[in-house]
């Protein structure tokens, strides 16, 4: 139920842009252009926006792309055979080669097949209505997303923070329960669950590339650009923390029963430090508060032992490094604390993004390094 509050609660007001925009839309072709059958027009404002934030202006170029190229394509198709089996064939096909050569996105080929196949079924005017459906619904979705509701680069970078510091907390603490667990009573699901965890990573790398061309092509937005590539450099560090619990987690499994179940306690303590810089990763309380607790977790690590118990260590450690260094601490500051066993290590303030009026109107949904009255 955590889980599906928050996935409405992540995705309920992108939702709501979508109906009103497709709304918006069918009023427009409906009303305002009479036009005979608006279907097309709020089907494309949709499609367009129907794509994580940060990536719906983009995503609407490509339907634009797809549409034109469909109903040209198809248009010649229609002239040379007509109706029939073969000009559906050829149609779709040359259509989807046009769209592979121009741009290779899926929703890009998607849109000129269809594009094809009206202007090949239906005739000449109705790939014109198309094409004039897709510019309409194309326009009211660069509006809602550019000019009304651009999304925050910021915030889009740190919500894909969190979405990736949340899943390594979680294949961490299903690791510490699998590490508790008796011969007879683990699961030998714990790959599953890092499995997931790849994916938050691929979408993160999508973020940090949305964020940078949100910057450059939003006009209001194009003074953040220093703050956010700042926020983009220290972000990588979540690809060398994602390996570094990775490795952990390999490690701790192939321990046996006695050493898995003394390390059930520590997982379960790093996990606590992700957790808790997933809340709020733009906070500098929030990151002091996690860099204290994983020196807390490392203090008292052996240096000496068996092997295997040593080599979970050495994990453990890296884990707690690459925490600090995602929270701004310097990567031989980090190292150096860790070993010797520091209490404390300075915090630098996280970036900010310049904010604009839209910002201040918009309140703390585009604030997110802001932490609230308990530091998160």
């Amino acid at each position: 139920m955590a889980t599906i509050r928050k996935r409405v609660g992540d995705n309920l007001w992108p939702m709501v842009q979508q109906a009103v925009a497709a709304a918006l839309s069918w009023w427009i072709a409906d009303d305002l252009i009479d036009h005979h059958v608006p279907l097309f027009a709020p089907i494309a404002t949709l499609v367009a926006l129907n794509t994580p934030l940060g990536g719906r202006g983009t995503n609407t170029v490509r339907v634009l792309v797809g549409v034109i190229t469909g109903v040209v394509v198809g248009d010649l198709a229609y002239a040379l055979l007509g109706h029939g089996s073969a000009a559906f064939g050829l149609a779709v096909f040359c259509a989807l080669l046009v769209a592979l050569v121009l741009d290779g996105e899926r929703i890009t080929m998607a849109q000129a097949a269809v594009g094809a196949v009206i202007c090949v079924a239906a005739g000449r005017q109705a790939g014109v209505d198309r094409v004039l459906d897709a510019l309409l619904g194309g326009g009211v979705a660069l509006v809602f997303s550019q000019l009304l509701f651009p999304v925050h680069p910021l915030a889009l970078l740190r919500r894909a923070e969190s979405a990736t510091l949340t899943g390594l907390a979680n294949a961490l603490d299903f690791t510490a329960r699998e590490l508790d667990a008796s011969d007879d009573e683990r699961t030998f699901r714990t790959w599953d669950e890092v499995r997931a965890v790849y994916t938050l990573l691929d979408d993160l790398d999508r973020a940090r590339a949305d964020s940078l061309d949100v910057t450059g092509r939003t006009l209001h937005r194009r003074r953040g650009r220093d703050p956010l590539t700042r926020e983009t450099a220290t972000a990588l560090q979540l690809d060398m923390l994602g390996h570094s619990c990775f490795s952990l987690i390999r490690r701790a499994l192939a321990l046996d029963t006695r050493g898995r179940q003394e390390f059930a306690p520590t997982l379960r303590a790093l996990s606590g430090v992700l957790g808790a810089l997933a809340a709020a990763p733009g906070s500098r309380a929030v990151r002091r508060h996690a860099t204290r607790w994983a020196l807390d977790v490392v203090r008292d690590a052996p240096d000496e032992g068996p092997a295997p118990t040593v080599a979970v260590w050495e994990g453990v450690r890296l884990v707690a490094q690459d925490v600090l260094v995602f929270a701004g601490v310097d990567a031989g500051t980090a190292g150096r604390a860790v070993r010797e066993g520091t209490r404390e290590v300075p915090v630098p303030d996280p970036p900010r993004q310049p904010r604009t009026f839209r910002d201040f109107r918009s309140g703390r949904r585009d604030r997110p390094d802001r932490p609230d009255r308990r530091g998160r």
